[in-house]
């Protein structure tokens, strides 16, 4: 699980290219408005069905974490952490679809595209500290840490001279706190992170809900 993080990071698939913001090119369409708005009804209902993928892709990964955490299988936890990095990829790769959509001059609706960017930024960093906060609580606190013993020197079959052995000082014992407080400090850090990028997510969906019952009112 050493490469959890790169494994299911979004990365540039989360990202809009080339002709982006503003790129209306020869102006909006003038076609009929009522069927225009039934277009962008359906986009925004799939980019909600799209997060709500999302959410059950996260609930599957924390479940999948815990069960590693409890039992150790590596293997079947790198085949989800695989499984996922699917179904974020491909959550990504269609709103990016939709954004561009939403620039063009079929539709003129660069509040949408924006819109839809930013629950995008707020996603790609939820992703990332949900790595860090897998990787650090796999790793433990320092001072709590298993240690290996292939380099102790054993000089009968039981008995050896364990290397991670040593005098308790007070020079010592102030850097395991350290080591302890710089995790504590990282964990929480990340853990926050995950809860506003959560927060500005529910706010910008929330903008979402009230633009389909502004088009639904029309």
């Amino acid at each position: 699980m050493e490469d959890f993080e790169k494994k299911v990071s979004i990365k540039d698939s989360m990202e809009i290219e080339g002709e982006e913001e503003g790129s209306g090119g020869g102006g909006c369409s003038s076609s009929s408005s009522s069927s225009k708005n039934e277009e962008i009804l359906q986009l925004l209902r799939k980019f909600l069905d799209i997060q709500q993928r999302r959410a059950q892709a996260y609930a599957k990964l924390k479940t999948g974490f815990s069960e590693y955490m409890n039992s150790g299988g590596e293997l079947a936890y790198q085949q989800l952490c695989s499984e996922i990095t699917v179904k974020f990829k491909d959550c990504s790769k269609q709103v990016l679809e939709m954004e561009s959509l939403f620039l063009s001059p079929d539709y003129c609706r660069v509040d949408l595209a924006q819109l839809l960017r930013s629950v995008q930024t707020q996603e790609k960093q939820k992703l990332h500290l949900t790595a860090t906060i897998q990787l650090l609580k796999k790793a433990g606190r320092p001072s709590e840490r298993l240690v290996s013993h292939e380099n102790c020197l054993f000089k009968k079959p039981m008995e050896h001279e364990c290397v991670h052995v040593h005098e308790i000082t007070e020079a010592s014992g102030t850097e395991d706190a350290e080591a302890n407080a710089e995790y504590d400090n990282a964990l929480k850090e990340a853990i926050r992170g995950v809860q506003d990028a959560v927060t500005a997510i529910n706010e910008h969906l929330e903008e979402v809900r009230y633009e389909i019952a502004a088009l639904e009112a029309e």
